[in-house]
């Protein structure tokens, strides 16, 4: 993920490792799918945007293979290092802040990256600009404004507590600029930008053991700016996370937003 100065989920925190592999469990069959709808294959030419972890690029890079490039960018590249070997190449780079790291890609592709740029116009037409005529930009991003809550189904004081601690989550992310209805709007964003063919869809997990992983190693990373902050208590932290690991709980996590669209 792309983060500015205070950004709530460091990628070096112990914590991001597992949030990256919820990620990857959840949201990777989607992202795939609509990578594979593209016809990603040998020879293209391939930006993957705030990469954070190495699922998305590790794909693309045997898609593409020895004849392609797969450039993978984030302000923190600590966790790509195992897939820095040929076709990929990894650079520290800022999407929001930064010129894009070359032209002519036949894709270009974002995963709960935008919501957290604080100039996500800019990183938006950076990432159009870098495009081919005919290449294709896949924005995929969360919108937790749209659906709030850890437990749907607030049924007892456990699942109660559970949405506290989500909306506590919310205002620190807001706190740090979030967009925290980003994900909506993208259909829209991607028309103004010129695409054509703009489509898009949602993905919306309800209940999974990486829902609660993600869920668990979250709520451990953020928990001392929810105890600063007076968000929460330690109490209801140890608590939550005790419901959380006995698996009884229906956990879900913010519909993921994937647009699309081709340039001209």
């Amino acid at each position: 993920m792309t983060r500015s100065d205070g950004y709530l989920l460091d990628n070096r925190q112990t914590e991001a490792a597992e949030r990256f592999d919820a990620f990857a469990t959840l949201f990777d069959p989607t992202t795939f799918r609509h990578l594979e709808g593209f016809g990603v294959g040998p020879g293209w030419r391939c930006w993957e945007v705030g990469a954070g972890g190495t699922s998305v690029v590790s794909w693309l890079a045997k898609k593409v293979g020895p004849t392609g490039k797969v450039v993978a960018t984030d302000i923190d590249t600590s966790r790509l290092a195992p897939a820095a070997r040929p076709p990929v190449d990894v650079r520290v780079h800022d999407v929001g802040a930064h010129e894009p790291p070359g032209e002519g890609f036949d894709l270009v592709h974002a995963r709960l990256v935008l919501v957290h740029v604080p100039d996500r116009e800019r990183a938006l037409a950076s990432m159009v600009s870098a495009l081919r005529p005919g290449g294709r930009l896949l924005i995929e991003d969360a919108d937790p404004a749209l659906q709030p809550l850890t437990c749907p189904d607030e049924y007892g004081p456990d699942q109660e507590l559970a949405n506290r601690l989500r909306g506590g989550f919310r205002q620190l992310l807001a706190d740090r600029g979030a967009d925290l209805a980003y994900g909506r709007r993208l259909p829209r964003l991607l028309r103004e930008t010129g695409l054509h063919r703009v489509e898009a869809d949602a993905y919306f997990p309800v209940a999974s053991p990486a829902c609660a992983a993600l869920e668990s190693a979250t709520i451990r990373q953020i928990r001392d700016q929810l105890v600063t902050e007076g968000l929460a208590t330690d109490a209801d932290i140890d608590r939550h996370l005790v419901n959380v690991g006995s698996g009884t709980m229906d956990l879900t996590t913010a519909p993921m937003i994937s647009a699309w669209g081709r340039r001209a």
